[in-house]
């Protein structure tokens, strides 16, 4: 069929892979930093971009020739970033990105406007949170009124970047996937709440046209057919090959859980995101605040130089840690909600106060705190039998070897790859195909998976069960009815 690109435009840089249509096989790639102010980019990301950064790392990435002979190209993108554009398609501010600090009395603003958590959750399926566009348009409402009264256009920054690239058409597009992050679009019924969109940014405001995971956002004026986009999160799962039955846990400082499945999952108590797929359909996510940091804090607390460290010396300990049981509720939680709550550690006694089983007892919490989080798909008739695991810590030993049966599934752990950029071209591949009438419209091409580690529960699962029980006896003790119904 030919070949295709996957172009993703992260918070910090553009990756480009160039694959086989038929295959996936990556045939080459191109790589560039977005260029950034240096005082604004002091001390962390900036909340604040100039999108025109994101087209000068996308030609530097796509430098020597790296687009030649290809025939479509997916464009995957950072989430949450909003792009306001004014009646003439000019920006009116630099896109507001990331998880905005600024934001967080917005979102607490909004839930109260609605009328709280149940009511956002009903409406889209998410409870207002500071990175999303619609707290950002509040935002922007209460503090740059001017900019907020100009703005007429929204787009995200992979509508953004698919507009650009079209050479900047009359039509607007973007896809379920990123519509579904926006917190004015609703996965369970298909369609934008411009109520929304007026409630946060005090006017109504144009807003692109959701079009199907197969089909072209247009074609430049050189014939080169460009899909439709989609988020980071949406093209990371497409470029896996994940499909029903599977489950993601990314192990960042926090942790996420996310599923395919079959329909919106409409959650009142606000711990289940509704987000949609790439491929038509679900991908019910939940997220945790504590993962990655429950083990630095661990290695931090014994000396441990690094968490390779840490990992080694849980090895020398058992399953269960001695009895020990940490909750990891460092930073509060989001699941279950107990955003004031602090961690807890349980079952010291004098032969279990040994560095080894204080640090298995981190991994064992981290992992726990994560099983819980899938437990609530679970509980909501989310089938879970193969679990693909993300992040550096996904590496680690002691993940690895508790993982499996502390989830009760099968554990995938993918080689690294640039999965959102994979992904990105397989839905080139996909829209190229069907443009051609050689691929189903409902069903993306079959490329080679992710080569990666499979590891089963085996024996060991009715093990990690127990542990898995040690745990929520000590959870339900310490907080009772955390987790509602």
């Amino acid at each position: 069929m030919g070949i295709v690109a996957g172009l993703d435009s992260s918070p910090d840089f553009t990756r480009i892979v160039v694959c086989d249509a038929d295959t996936g096989a990556v045939l080459r790639q191109g790589y560039a930093p977005h260029p950034m102010e240096g005082a604004e980019s002091a001390g962390g990301r900036p909340s604040d971009v100039d999108p025109q950064a994101w087209l000068l790392s996308l030609g530097e990435a796509a430098g020597g020739g790296l687009l030649e002979g290809v025939q479509a190209i997916g464009v995957s993108s950072q989430q949450n970033a909003v792009v306001p554009l004014d009646s003439q398609g000019n920006t009116v501010r630099p896109a507001m990105v990331g998880g905005d600090k600024r934001a967080q009395v917005a979102a607490a603003d909004l839930i109260d406007a609605l009328g709280g958590r149940e009511a956002w959750a009903q409406a889209v399926g998410c409870v207002p949170q500071a990175a999303q566009p619609v707290t950002k348009l509040r935002w922007l409402a209460k503090n740059e009124p001017d900019a907020a009264a100009r703005t007429s256009v929204l787009l995200q920054a992979h509508d953004w970047l698919v507009w650009q690239l079209l050479g900047r058409p009359s039509r607007r597009t973007t896809d379920r996937g990123g519509a579904s992050g926006t917190g004015y679009w609703s996965a369970a019924t298909g369609g934008y709440r411009p109520d929304l969109v007026e409630l946060a940014l005090g006017h109504q405001a144009m807003l692109p046209e959701v079009i199907g995971p197969s089909d072209a956002a247009g074609t430049t004026p050189e014939g080169l057919l460009i899909s439709a986009g989609t988020g980071e999160t949406m093209a990371a799962a497409l470029g896996l090959g994940i499909g029903h039955g599977d489950a993601v846990v990314s192990l960042g400082a926090s942790g996420s859980v996310m599923a395919v499945h079959h329909e919106a999952l409409i959650d009142q108590s606000g711990m289940i995101t509704s987000l949609a797929d790439a491929t038509g359909m679900h991908l019910p996510v939940v997220t945790t605040l504590n993962a990655v940091r429950t083990l630095r804090g661990a290695a931090e607390l014994i000396g441990a130089p690094d968490l390779e460290a840490l990992s080694d010396l849980a090895m020398k300990s058992t399953p269960g840690s001695h009895g020990l049981v940490m909750l990891p509720y460092l930073e509060g939680e989001r699941t279950p909600n107990l955003p004031h709550t602090a961690g807890t550690l349980a079952g010291l006694r004098r032969e279990s106060m040994k560095p080894e089983h204080f640090a298995r007892a981190a991994f064992e919490g981290m992992l726990c705190g994560l099983a819980d989080a899938l437990d609530v798909l679970r509980g909501r008739g989310v089938d879970v039998r193969r679990i693909f695991l993300l992040g550096a810590a996904a590496e680690l030993p002691a993940v690895q070897a508790a993982a499996p049966a502390l989830f009760g599934a099968q554990v995938v752990v993918p080689q690294p790859a640039d999965y959102a950029a994979i992904g990105a071209a397989r839905q080139a591949a996909w829209a190229l195909g069907v443009s051609q009438g050689t691929l189903d419209p409902r069903t993306p091409p079959a490329w080679q998976g992710a080569a990666a580690q499979v590891l089963d529960p085996g024996e060991e699962l009715a093990v990690g069960q127990a542990v898995r029980q040690q745990y929520v006896s000590v959870r339900e003790q310490t907080h009772p009815n955390a987790f509602r119904g």
